[in-house]
C-alpha cells in the first residue's frame, strides 16, 4: 500500500466515525465514552491510526491554512472553567503566579512561569481542531515549542512518554483530574506546542488558559488544556487507568491519528 492510500484509508475510517458520532453526540464526550459502540469503533481506529503512521512516517505536517481560513469562533471543548479554587485563585491573579511543573525522568527538573514559556524557541501555526463530538474549527495558535521545554529538562534515556498533567476536574469531588500523554516522537515534533495565545489573543479560559497542548496530527481530546505539570514516564503501567489518558481509560483509543 502507497504512503498516500495509507493515509486516505485511516482519514476515511475517522470521517466515517465522527459522522457517526456526529448523530449521537449532543451531549457531547460525557455520553460517548459510555457508548460501547464508540469505544469499539474507536479502538479499531487504533490500530489503523498505528499503521498508517508508521507507513506515511511520524514526522509528516498537519495541514497549516491561511488567516482567511479561520473560524468565526473557536468554541470551548470539554470543561470551559476548572471548578477548583487553586485555579480560581490563578485566574483571578492574570495567571501570575502560574508555575509549569516538569519533572519525573528528567535530569533537571524545573518550573517555567508565562514569562519563561515565552522566553523559549516558539511556532505560530493556522491549523484544524478535530473532535470527536463531530466539528472541526481553525485557529490560530501560539505557543513554546514542547521540543524546548524538553530540551532544557534533558530527558533520561529511560524516558518514553510525556504526560500532561491539567487543573480540570473530571468528578464533581474535585478528583480525577484531566490528563493526557504522547510519546516522544509527538512531543519533539514540529508543530507540538505549548499554547498560551489563540487568534492573538492571550488563551482564553474557555480554550485552556494558561497553557494548552496543540498535538496537530491527532484529534481534539488529546490537545489537554490547564496544563499544571508534565512529567516524564517510561511507562503507563498502575498510573491511573494504565492507558495513558482520562478518555484512554474510558476506551477511547491512546494513538488518536487524523
Amino acid at each position: 500500500m502507497s504512503k498516500r492510500n495509507a493515509a486516505n484509508d485511516r482519514r476515511r475510517f475517522i470521517t466515517r466515525a465522527l459522522g457517526a458520532a456526529g448523530a449521537v453526540v449532543l451531549a457531547g464526550c460525557d455520553r460517548l465514552s459510555n457508548t460501547e459502540w464508540f469505544t469499539r469503533t474507536l479502538g479499531k481506529a487504533d490500530a489503523l491510526s498505528y499503521a498508517a503512521a508508521h507507513t506515511i512516517g511520524r514526522k509528516a505536517m498537519a495541514q497549516e491554512f491561511s488567516s482567511s481560513d479561520l473560524s468565526p469562533t473557536f468554541r470551548s471543548n470539554g470543561t470551559a472553567e476548572p471548578d477548583s479554587p487553586e485555579y480560581r485563585a490563578l485566574a483571578q491573579r492574570a495567571f501570575a503566579d502560574y508555575r509549569l511543573v516538569v519533572d519525573g525522568l528528567v535530569e533537571k527538573p524545573a518550573q517555567f512561569s508565562l514569562a519563561d514559556l515565552r522566553l523559549l524557541p516558539s511556532r505560530t501555526q493556522i491549523t484544524r481542531h478535530d473532535c470527536v463530538e463531530g466539528w472541526s474549527a481553525i485557529g490560530k495558535w501560539q505557543g513554546t515549542r514542547l521540543s524546548s521545554v524538553l530540551g532544557a529538562v534533558k530527558p533520561t534515556a529511560a524516558a518514553r512518554y510525556v504526560v500532561f498533567h491539567c487543573a480540570d476536574p473530571m468528578e464533581s469531588d474535585g478528583r480525577d483530574l484531566y490528563y493526557e500523554s504522547v510519546d516522544l516522537n509527538d512531543a519533539y515534533h514540529e508543530q507540538t506546542i505549548l499554547a498560551y495565545a489563540l487568534n492573538d489573543a492571550p488563551l482564553p479560559i474557555a480554550n485552556g488558559a494558561p497553557i494548552r497542548l496543540r498535538v496537530e496530527r491527532q484529534l481534539g481530546y488529546k490537545h489537554a488544556k490547564y496544563v499544571m505539570r508534565i512529567e516524564l514516564v517510561d511507562s503507563f503501567a498502575g498510573f491511573r487507568g494504565g492507558r495513558g489518558g482520562y478518555w484512554e481509560d474510558q476506551g477511547y483509543q491512546w494513538y488518536a491519528g487524523i
